[in-house]
């Protein structure tokens, strides 16, 4: 019984450590700018966007583990049981793993680019991974200073946004720069979440998170209106007519939404039950990306 308790913890463990749920933000962005594309020119090309979401499934895997490497140099996750350094005991092998992933994601927009003619695509993507260094990569460790949200909005939002619609089209669009923004919060509002429960950590790493800027109960009544803009943002683009009124079906996603602004509300000091806030977030982002996307392939048909 005790064996299987452990096998179970670990198990668990290395479940939150790979984090699967997470890889969300790499899907959406990805599936949402084709599908502006595809809205836009009805033609989808399977191929590149296969390849495209291949390549950032694994880019974000390295942006997780070197996270996780760089976490572990500061002593902020010396806590925290399911960080991959700390389960496997080999930062360094954490590091070069996670270089690898990074090495085999831009092979594939290479692969885009090389194909195209065109390396405006890989440009985005150097761009993206470059931003994502600074998050946790020393010297700049940006996320200390609080700026993890605004670089992950526009990493995951503009940047990731332009560049999967430009790999199906070779061009840009008003449209894909309003959609972006969606992402875009929806992106860091997962970010934002995940600070809730770690607070003390934070602070004693000299983190200076918006959570711990603010405090756990002003930024619980920041969320509704941080996590409701884009609901606001998508009837808004549909009156002026950049979005089409199929998009309105993200709103199918707002139960999500208000659960997990009910659920910070109620538990935001209480880091043991406020610590899940942050899969609820992914929740939301997965199917308001995924019902907004399907919003512009469906006039398509």
């Amino acid at each position: 019984m005790t064996t299987n308790s452990i096998e179970l913890t670990n198990s668990k463990l290395w479940y939150a450590a790979i984090k699967p749920p997470m890889y969300s933000v790499a899907i959406i962005p990805i599936w949402v700018g084709t599908a502006v594309a595809f809205g836009e020119t009805k033609i989808i090309h399977a191929g590149v966007f296969a390849t495209f979401l291949i390549s950032a499934i694994l880019i974000v895997a390295w942006i997780n583990l070197s996270n996780d490497v760089f976490d572990s140099e500061t002593g902020i996750d010396k806590n925290k049981a399911h960080s991959l350094v700390n389960l496997t005991g080999n930062k360094l092998l954490i590091f070069w793993l996670g270089n690898g992933f990074l090495a085999l994601g831009i092979l594939g927009i290479l692969a885009i680019a090389w194909l195209q003619r065109d390396f405006t695509v890989i440009g985005l993507v150097i761009l993206c991974c470059i931003l994502g260094y600074t998050y946790q990569g020393p010297p700049f460790r940006l996320g200390y200073q609080g700026l993890g949200e605004i670089i992950c909005f526009i990493c995951f939002g503009p940047l990731a946004i332009a560049a999967a619609y430009y790999s199906q089209t070779k061009t840009f669009s008003i449209t894909s720069i309003a959609v972006s923004v969606i992402v875009g919060i929806t992106t860091s509002l997962i970010l934002f979440c995940s600070h809730f429960h770690q607070v003390a950590d934070d602070i004693a790493a000299g983190k200076q998170s918006p959570i711990v800027r603010l405090g756990t109960s002003k930024a619980s009544q920041l969320l509704p209106w941080f996590g409701g803009s884009i609901y606001a943002l998508t009837i808004m683009f549909v009156g002026w007519q950049i979005f089409p009124i199929w998009t309105l079906l993200t709103f199918i996603s707002l139960p999500f939404a208000v659960k997990l602004f009910r659920h910070v509300a109620e538990f935001h000091d209480q880091p043991e039950k406020v610590s899940n806030c942050k899969f609820i977030a992914v929740t939301t982002h997965f199917w308001s990306g995924l019902l907004l996307g399907l919003g512009f392939v469906i006039p398509g048909f």
